[in-house]
């Protein structure tokens, strides 16, 4: 076994541990998903950043970059940032103070019981495809740090995830995002101090080159835009950055979490954008654009960084993959499974473990058989997202519109992006199922609210 490996697998050690630690605390359904909405804002900080900061950010984005430029991701980290910052600006506050335990709480409240169900139905392959993304890009971590397949890699890391996430919970997730993100950030940091001290001004100037550093490249404006919407309005109504603003103490905390938290991943994230473009200088002929980073780790940096690097980006994944299968398993079993059955909250939280299980399984097979890392983690933003989205804009801040209204920006969200996405291969789908969403609402709320005057009208009489 590779030092690498020997690294790596202390790393997971010690998540196990901390999991099996903080498992002590969990008492009610709250505490395994929400950690007791108890968290502070440094917790709070770097549990939103680490659990956004992870394979796409490392891996996917700094693979896209070294095979179509800086255009090819843009994404990563411009993307997701402009995404935390919408979450704090506008939805941080208003989330927490109505104490949802998933978005779907807020669907049920605002619109009916079959509308929280019908979303969830959309949301769920959402957390599976993100899960397995990151369950890819861990297998290609361990491949790179070793001679192991990438299959088996993989098999291996679904193991340990769902393992580790079952113990855990949010609790061991928060604890451990906080020490994950500061040892990712050295891991990185060590990275490019080592990746920039091998390169040459002919290799810097060949790599930044103009046409590689456009971030819009030549794309036409449609598909351009719906590069940028889907980072952005898919992942903001995500369960998994919900349920961080959910456990914050407050809604100050939230929102100032949020904030610090887009500041950091910008900060963070032009590290793997900068070396996706220098990376075609150093390595030219690489087969897997995917294992950019860590062969670059694997060959700059000395045996103690690079464990360190290997291990704080496992760590990292970790975070990430814990955060979307208990995101599923809380649509799930919170909303569907639970208000059918009677049960104590020792019974939900190990009702919760089993669909952590059940979830990592789905994500498994997602990471074998699925894609890249960055084409999953493009797949589950927009699958389902667009009605989600016009729901949580009309739900939260207006009284417009009802169930039918809702209904109709579900079913033509994920119906047009259906169509649009396979049958005619557009590359602005997620616009279209965007715009067709709120048309679809604003149009039906329009017609509700028409039916409903004569009604109203015979009443008084």
């Amino acid at each position: 076994m590779t030092p690498a490996l020997v690294g790596v697998f202390g790393y997971i050690a010690v998540q196990f541990l901390i999991g099996v630690v903080v498992a002590r605390r969990i008492e009610t359904e709250d505490d395994y998903l929400l950690a007791g909405r108890s968290l502070g804002l440094r917790l709070s900080s770097f549990t939103i950043f680490a659990t956004w900061f992870g394979a796409e950010s490392c891996v996917g984005a700094a693979g896209m970059i070294y095979k179509n430029g800086l255009s090819g991701a843009s994404s990563d980290p411009f993307g997701y940032t402009l995404c935390l910052l919408l979450m704090a600006s506008v939805f941080a506050a208003p989330l927490w103070k109505r104490k949802l335990t998933t978005v779907a709480d807020l669907f049920r409240e605002r619109y009916s019981k079959q509308i929280e169900q019908f979303a969830v139905l959309l949301m769920l392959p959402t957390s599976a495809l993100w899960a397995a993304s990151q369950l890819r890009a861990f297998g290609q971590v361990l491949s790179a740090s070793s001679d192991l397949s990438l299959t088996f890699t993989i098999s291996i890391a679904a193991v340990i995830v769902i393992t580790y996430t079952v113990l855990g919970g949010f609790w061991a997730d928060a604890v451990t995002d906080f020490v994950q993100g500061i040892a990712l950030i050295i891991g990185l940091i060590a990275l490019l101090v080592a990746v920039s001290d091998s390169l040459t001004s002919e290799a810097l100037t060949m790599s930044l080159a103009p046409e590689r550093v456009r971030l819009f490249g030549d794309a036409p404006f449609l598909e351009t835009l719906d590069a940028w919407l889907v980072p952005i309005c898919g992942s903001v109504v995500a369960q998994e950055l919900i349920t961080r603003v959910s456990a914050s103490r407050s809604a100050a905390v939230a929102q100032q979490a949020s904030f610090a938290a887009s500041g950091l991943y910008l900060f963070i994230g032009l590290i793997p954008a900068f070396i996706g473009l220098v990376g075609v200088a150093l390595l030219p002929t690489l087969n897997d654009a995917e294992q950019l980073l860590p062969v670059l780790a694997k060959t700059h940096l000395n045996d103690a960084m690079y464990v360190l690097f290997a291990g704080a980006l496992v760590s990292a994944i970790l975070s990430t993959v814990d955060s979307t299968l208990l995101a599923a398993s809380s649509l799930l079993c919170h909303n569907i499974l639970i208000p059918r059955l009677t049960l104590t909250e020792a019974q939900k939280v190990r009702l919760n473990r089993a669909g952590v299980v059940a979830f990592g399984i789905m994500a498994y097979l997602f990471a074998l058989y699925g894609g890249s890392v960055y084409e999953l983690v493009k797949t589950a933003s927009t699958f389902g997202s667009a009605g989600i989205f016009a729901l949580l804009m009309f739900g939260l801040f207006t009284s417009f519109g009802g169930a039918k209204s809702a209904a109709a920006a579900l079913v033509f969200g994920a119906g047009v992006w259906a169509i649009a996405q396979f049958a005619f291969d557009l590359k602005y789908a997620y616009t279209l199922s965007i715009f067709s969403a709120v048309l679809a609402y604003i149009l039906i709320a329009i017609w509700e609210k028409r039916a409903s005057k004569p009604n109203d009208v015979l009443s008084i009489r």
